[in-house]
Protein backbone atom coordinates (compact mmCIF):
# COMPACT_ATOMS: atom_id res chain seq x y z
CA UNK A 1 0.00 0.00 0.00
CA UNK A 2 1.44 3.35 -1.02
CA UNK A 3 2.30 5.92 1.61
CA UNK A 4 0.43 9.16 1.97
CA UNK A 5 2.37 12.46 1.71
CA UNK A 6 4.51 13.05 4.78
CA UNK A 7 4.30 16.85 4.68
CA UNK A 8 1.83 17.69 7.45
CA UNK A 9 -0.01 20.47 5.61
CA UNK A 10 -0.30 18.53 2.34
CA UNK A 11 -1.34 15.37 4.19
CA UNK A 12 -4.06 17.21 6.14
CA UNK A 13 -5.37 18.88 2.97
CA UNK A 14 -5.46 15.57 1.08
CA UNK A 15 -7.29 13.68 3.85
CA UNK A 16 -9.76 16.55 4.34
CA UNK A 17 -10.44 16.57 0.57
CA UNK A 18 -10.99 12.80 0.66
CA UNK A 19 -13.52 13.35 3.45
CA UNK A 20 -15.30 16.06 1.46
CA UNK A 21 -15.44 13.76 -1.55
CA UNK A 22 -16.66 10.80 0.52
CA UNK A 23 -19.52 12.91 1.84
CA UNK A 24 -20.82 13.23 -1.72
CA UNK A 25 -21.02 9.44 -2.07
CA UNK A 26 -24.37 8.46 -3.56
CA UNK A 27 -25.09 6.18 -0.61
CA UNK A 28 -24.60 9.10 1.78
CA UNK A 29 -26.81 11.38 -0.28
CA UNK A 30 -29.63 8.86 -0.64
CA UNK A 31 -29.57 7.71 3.01
CA UNK A 32 -29.48 11.23 4.44
CA UNK A 33 -32.34 12.09 2.09
CA UNK A 34 -34.38 9.18 3.48
CA UNK A 35 -33.54 10.02 7.11
CA UNK A 36 -34.58 13.64 6.66
CA UNK A 37 -37.83 12.71 4.91
CA UNK A 38 -38.75 10.36 7.76
CA UNK A 39 -37.73 12.75 10.54
CA UNK A 40 -39.51 15.69 8.90
CA UNK A 41 -42.67 13.87 9.95
CA UNK A 42 -41.58 11.83 12.97
CA UNK A 43 -39.11 14.18 14.66
CA UNK A 44 -39.03 17.58 12.86
CA UNK A 45 -36.85 19.17 15.55
CA UNK A 46 -33.85 17.04 14.49
CA UNK A 47 -34.57 16.61 10.77
CA UNK A 48 -32.18 19.33 9.59
CA UNK A 49 -29.29 17.80 11.58
CA UNK A 50 -29.54 14.27 10.15
CA UNK A 51 -26.55 14.84 7.83
CA UNK A 52 -24.33 15.90 10.74
CA UNK A 53 -25.48 13.04 12.99
CA UNK A 54 -25.00 10.47 10.21
CA UNK A 55 -21.49 11.78 9.56
CA UNK A 56 -20.52 11.69 13.25
CA UNK A 57 -21.47 8.01 13.49
CA UNK A 58 -19.75 7.21 10.20
CA UNK A 59 -16.61 9.11 11.14
CA UNK A 60 -16.43 7.52 14.58
CA UNK A 61 -16.02 4.10 12.96
CA UNK A 62 -13.31 5.44 10.63
CA UNK A 63 -11.33 6.85 13.58
CA UNK A 64 -11.65 3.63 15.58
CA UNK A 65 -10.68 1.36 12.67
CA UNK A 66 -7.71 3.58 11.76
CA UNK A 67 -6.40 3.41 15.34
CA UNK A 68 -6.89 -0.36 15.66
CA UNK A 69 -5.37 -1.07 12.23
CA UNK A 70 -2.36 1.06 13.15
CA UNK A 71 -1.77 -1.00 16.29
CA UNK A 72 -2.20 -4.24 14.32
CA UNK A 73 0.30 -3.03 11.70
CA UNK A 74 3.16 -3.81 14.07
CA UNK A 75 2.74 -7.50 13.28
CA UNK A 76 0.67 -7.54 10.07
CA UNK A 77 1.12 -6.24 6.54
CA UNK A 78 -1.53 -5.62 3.90
CA UNK A 79 -1.30 -8.17 1.03
CA UNK A 80 -0.02 -6.72 -2.22
CA UNK A 81 -3.14 -7.73 -4.12
CA UNK A 82 -5.40 -5.68 -1.83
CA UNK A 83 -4.79 -2.35 -3.61
CA UNK A 84 -5.74 -3.69 -7.05
CA UNK A 85 -8.77 -5.50 -5.66
CA UNK A 86 -9.89 -2.34 -3.87
CA UNK A 87 -9.62 -0.36 -7.10
CA UNK A 88 -11.79 -2.88 -8.96
CA UNK A 89 -14.43 -2.88 -6.21
CA UNK A 90 -14.55 0.92 -6.20
CA UNK A 91 -14.82 1.07 -9.99
CA UNK A 92 -17.63 -1.48 -9.99
CA UNK A 93 -19.74 0.35 -7.42
CA UNK A 94 -19.03 3.79 -8.86
CA UNK A 95 -20.12 2.58 -12.29
CA UNK A 96 -23.21 0.92 -10.82
CA UNK A 97 -24.16 4.04 -8.85
CA UNK A 98 -23.50 6.29 -11.85
CA UNK A 99 -25.73 4.27 -14.16
CA UNK A 100 -28.44 3.89 -11.51
CA UNK A 101 -28.60 7.65 -10.94
CA UNK A 102 -28.48 8.41 -14.65
CA UNK A 103 -31.48 6.14 -15.21
CA UNK A 104 -33.21 7.71 -12.20
CA UNK A 105 -32.89 11.14 -13.82
CA UNK A 106 -34.01 9.90 -17.24
CA UNK A 107 -36.94 7.80 -16.00
CA UNK A 108 -38.36 10.14 -13.35
CA UNK A 109 -41.32 12.10 -14.80
CA UNK A 110 -40.70 15.84 -15.12
CA UNK A 111 -43.32 16.61 -12.48
CA UNK A 112 -41.60 14.53 -9.80
CA UNK A 113 -38.49 15.01 -7.68
CA UNK A 114 -35.42 12.92 -8.54
CA UNK A 115 -34.01 11.03 -5.58
CA UNK A 116 -30.34 10.02 -5.55
CA UNK A 117 -29.96 6.24 -5.74
CA UNK A 118 -27.65 4.36 -3.36
CA UNK A 119 -26.68 0.69 -3.06
CA UNK A 120 -26.39 0.29 0.70
CA UNK A 121 -29.49 2.41 1.11
CA UNK A 122 -31.47 -0.24 -0.76
CA UNK A 123 -30.03 -3.11 1.27
CA UNK A 124 -30.55 -1.33 4.61
CA UNK A 125 -33.54 0.80 3.64
CA UNK A 126 -35.41 0.13 6.90
CA UNK A 127 -32.67 1.93 8.83
CA UNK A 128 -33.75 5.20 7.23
CA UNK A 129 -36.70 5.20 9.64
CA UNK A 130 -34.44 6.06 12.57
CA UNK A 131 -36.25 8.78 14.54
CA UNK A 132 -33.81 9.65 17.34
CA UNK A 133 -30.41 11.42 17.12
CA UNK A 134 -28.51 8.45 18.56
CA UNK A 135 -30.18 6.09 16.08
CA UNK A 136 -29.32 8.37 13.15
CA UNK A 137 -25.66 8.33 14.26
CA UNK A 138 -25.88 4.53 14.57
CA UNK A 139 -27.10 4.32 10.96
CA UNK A 140 -24.01 6.29 9.91
CA UNK A 141 -21.80 3.90 11.87
CA UNK A 142 -23.40 0.84 10.24
CA UNK A 143 -22.90 2.35 6.78
CA UNK A 144 -19.18 2.68 7.57
CA UNK A 145 -18.91 -1.13 7.80
CA UNK A 146 -18.18 -1.49 4.10
CA UNK A 147 -15.08 -2.28 2.06
CA UNK A 148 -14.54 1.23 0.71
CA UNK A 149 -14.78 2.96 4.09
CA UNK A 150 -12.78 0.37 6.01
CA UNK A 151 -10.06 0.32 3.35
CA UNK A 152 -9.88 4.12 3.55
CA UNK A 153 -9.40 3.91 7.32
CA UNK A 154 -6.69 1.29 6.80
CA UNK A 155 -4.87 3.64 4.42
CA UNK A 156 -4.69 6.22 7.21
CA UNK A 157 -3.24 3.59 9.54
CA UNK A 158 -0.76 1.92 7.19
CA UNK A 159 -0.01 4.47 4.50
CA UNK A 160 1.63 7.12 6.67
CA UNK A 161 4.96 5.39 7.06
CA UNK A 162 4.49 5.08 10.83
CA UNK A 163 2.97 1.66 11.65
CA UNK A 164 1.82 1.53 15.27
CA UNK A 165 1.44 5.31 15.57
CA UNK A 166 -2.26 5.07 16.43
CA UNK A 167 -2.69 8.72 17.59
CA UNK A 168 -1.50 9.91 14.16
CA UNK A 169 -3.79 7.43 12.40
CA UNK A 170 -6.76 8.43 14.58
CA UNK A 171 -5.98 12.10 13.91
CA UNK A 172 -6.13 11.49 10.16
CA UNK A 173 -9.45 9.72 10.69
CA UNK A 174 -10.70 12.81 12.55
CA UNK A 175 -9.64 15.12 9.70
CA UNK A 176 -11.40 12.80 7.25
CA UNK A 177 -14.55 12.92 9.38
CA UNK A 178 -14.48 16.73 9.48
CA UNK A 179 -14.37 16.87 5.69
CA UNK A 180 -17.18 14.35 5.43
CA UNK A 181 -19.20 16.17 8.10
CA UNK A 182 -18.93 19.39 6.09
CA UNK A 183 -20.53 17.94 2.98
CA UNK A 184 -23.00 15.70 4.79
CA UNK A 185 -24.11 18.58 7.01
CA UNK A 186 -24.61 21.02 4.14
CA UNK A 187 -26.35 18.34 2.09
CA UNK A 188 -28.71 17.63 4.99
CA UNK A 189 -29.64 21.29 5.35
CA UNK A 190 -30.17 21.58 1.60
CA UNK A 191 -32.49 18.56 1.42
CA UNK A 192 -34.41 19.75 4.50
CA UNK A 193 -34.95 23.15 2.90
CA UNK A 194 -36.04 21.67 -0.43
CA UNK A 195 -38.57 19.45 1.35
CA UNK A 196 -40.08 22.59 2.86
CA UNK A 197 -40.44 23.93 -0.67
CA UNK A 198 -41.88 20.91 -2.49
CA UNK A 199 -42.44 22.84 -5.71
CA UNK A 200 -41.03 23.07 -9.21
CA UNK A 201 -37.81 24.63 -7.88
CA UNK A 202 -37.08 21.60 -5.72
CA UNK A 203 -37.76 19.22 -8.59
CA UNK A 204 -35.37 21.06 -10.90
CA UNK A 205 -32.64 21.28 -8.25
CA UNK A 206 -32.95 17.55 -7.47
CA UNK A 207 -32.64 16.74 -11.18
CA UNK A 208 -29.49 18.85 -11.47
CA UNK A 209 -27.87 17.14 -8.49
CA UNK A 210 -28.93 13.65 -9.61
CA UNK A 211 -27.42 14.16 -13.05
CA UNK A 212 -24.21 15.61 -11.58
CA UNK A 213 -23.76 12.66 -9.21
CA UNK A 214 -24.32 10.24 -12.09
CA UNK A 215 -21.84 11.90 -14.45
CA UNK A 216 -19.11 12.31 -11.82
CA UNK A 217 -19.52 8.72 -10.56
CA UNK A 218 -19.04 7.42 -14.10
CA UNK A 219 -16.11 9.79 -14.72
CA UNK A 220 -14.28 8.73 -11.54
CA UNK A 221 -14.97 5.06 -12.38
CA UNK A 222 -13.48 5.59 -15.85
CA UNK A 223 -10.43 7.22 -14.31
CA UNK A 224 -10.05 4.23 -11.98
CA UNK A 225 -10.16 1.83 -14.93
CA UNK A 226 -7.55 3.90 -16.77
CA UNK A 227 -5.31 3.91 -13.70
CA UNK A 228 -5.63 0.13 -13.36
CA UNK A 229 -4.92 -0.58 -17.04
CA UNK A 230 -2.35 2.11 -17.88
CA UNK A 231 0.95 2.49 -15.98
CA UNK A 232 1.26 6.01 -17.40
CA UNK A 233 -2.09 7.09 -15.94
CA UNK A 234 -1.20 5.36 -12.68
CA UNK A 235 2.09 7.25 -12.49
CA UNK A 236 0.32 10.53 -13.17
CA UNK A 237 -2.27 9.80 -10.49
CA UNK A 238 0.44 9.19 -7.88
CA UNK A 239 1.09 12.91 -7.58
CA UNK A 240 -2.36 14.15 -8.51
CA UNK A 241 -4.68 12.60 -5.91
CA UNK A 242 -5.27 15.93 -4.18
CA UNK A 243 -5.93 17.77 -7.44
CA UNK A 244 -8.36 15.12 -8.68
CA UNK A 245 -10.16 14.93 -5.34
CA UNK A 246 -10.48 18.69 -5.07
CA UNK A 247 -11.62 18.86 -8.69
CA UNK A 248 -14.46 16.42 -8.05
CA UNK A 249 -15.44 18.23 -4.86
CA UNK A 250 -15.21 21.59 -6.63
CA UNK A 251 -17.59 20.53 -9.39
CA UNK A 252 -20.07 19.09 -6.91
CA UNK A 253 -19.88 22.16 -4.67
CA UNK A 254 -20.37 24.49 -7.64
CA UNK A 255 -23.47 22.59 -8.80
CA UNK A 256 -24.67 22.34 -5.20
CA UNK A 257 -24.27 26.12 -4.74
CA UNK A 258 -26.05 26.92 -8.01
CA UNK A 259 -28.97 24.64 -7.13
CA UNK A 260 -29.14 26.11 -3.60
CA UNK A 261 -29.05 29.69 -4.91
CA UNK A 262 -31.73 28.88 -7.46
CA UNK A 263 -33.98 27.35 -4.80
CA UNK A 264 -33.32 30.25 -2.41
CA UNK A 265 -34.08 32.85 -5.07
CA UNK A 266 -37.36 31.15 -5.93
CA UNK A 267 -38.18 30.80 -2.22
CA UNK A 268 -37.60 34.52 -1.56
CA UNK A 269 -39.56 35.49 -4.67
CA UNK A 270 -42.50 33.34 -3.60
CA UNK A 271 -42.38 34.81 -0.09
Amino acid sequence: MQALPQDTLLLTALVFALGLKHGFDADHLSTIDGLIRYNSRANPRWARYCGVLFSLGHGGVVIAVAAVASLAARSWAVPGWMEGFGTLVSVFFLGLLGLANLFAVLLTPSGQEVRVVGVKGRWLGGLQRAGQPALVALVGALFALSFDTLSQATVFALGTGSPGDWPRAAGLGLVFMLGMLTTDGINGLWIWRLLRRADRTGRIASRIMGLTVAVLSLAVAALGVAKYLSPQVGAWMEGSELSVGLGVVGVLCAVFAVAWAFARARFCKAA
